[in-house]
């Protein structure tokens, strides 16, 4: 059975919430808590595991399992992402290119291996493995993108939402106004989609003097969680709808 999610707007809503949470409760864990970033790591990717392996073990879609592992994979991109960058000394670009490289190794490999990189039927142990271990680096070359906007290339944190945001924007016309495949937009969205939401924390939790917001890391978790339990509550009374339609029809 096919255990993912239908690609919606809510669920592009819900990605950007998941994705900026993790930049913020990632943030929240190695430095407010100043835990640092290879612990923050260790624990946040035994964190990631845990979930994946539950969800591997589930039988059908479950909405509240499904964006709890996505957000496991942001926090520990988050953390992954920075502890290349800052703790290696990798920097920005170096540290991109390096996750650009290993993504394109994932997608080469799922790709030979299963003939298709679709999202829309992944009904096989192997394929949704490969599913969910591209989401986990898109996510960490997300947070190292994101950073390189904000930090290196001059724009700033808001200058850099505003960027990846045009370039979110360009993928959603080409998807309405050409035939370029489906599959090759949807990943390009879902990589985009995390330095927006990175940038888009930088912008909730640093400081005015800074170019943000200064809603800092506990206040902008808060606020992002509640906006995410809130959609994915909807998402689940959603998906008990034909599940209950179904059983009334078999049952008469």
């Amino acid at each position: 059975m096919n255990k993912l999610p239908q690609i919606t707007l809510a669920f592009w809503v819900m990605k950007i919430c998941a994705t900026t949470l993790g930049e913020t409760a990632g943030d929240l864990l190695s430095m407010t808590l100043d835990v640092g970033y290879l612990i923050s790591s260790l624990i946040l990717i035994s964190v990631f595991v845990v979930t994946l392996l539950t969800q591997l073990a589930s039988k059908k879609y479950n909405p509240a399992l499904y964006w709890i592992v996505i957000l496991s994979t942001s926090t520990a991109g988050t953390t992954m992402s920075d502890f290349m960058d800052r703790t290696l000394g990798l920097g920005y670009a170096a540290g991109s290119a390096i996750l650009v490289a290993i993504l394109l190794a994932i997608f080469s490999v799922w790709y030979l291996s299963e003939k298709s990189l679709s999202v829309t039927r992944v009904t096989t142990l192997k394929a949704e493995l490969f599913y969910w271990f591209a989401i986990l680096f898109s996510n960490t070359l997300g947070t190292a993108l994101g950073d390189f906007l904000a930090d290196d290339s001059g724009l700033g944190f808001m200058g850099g939402a505003l960027l990846i945001g045009s370039a979110i924007a360009v993928v959603v016309v080409l998807h309405y106004t050409t035939r370029i495949s489906s599959v090759a937009l949807f990943w390009i969205a879902f990589v985009l989609t995390r330095p927006f939401g990175a940038t888009l924390g930088d912008v909730l939790t640093k400081p005015h003097e800074k170019g943000g917001l200064d809603f800092g890391t506990v206040g902008s978790s808060l606020v992002l969680l509640s906006i995410l339990v809130l959609l994915v509550g909807a998402a689940m009374i959603y998906n008990r709808q034909p599940a209950k339609a179904y059983r009334q029809i078999t049952d008469n």
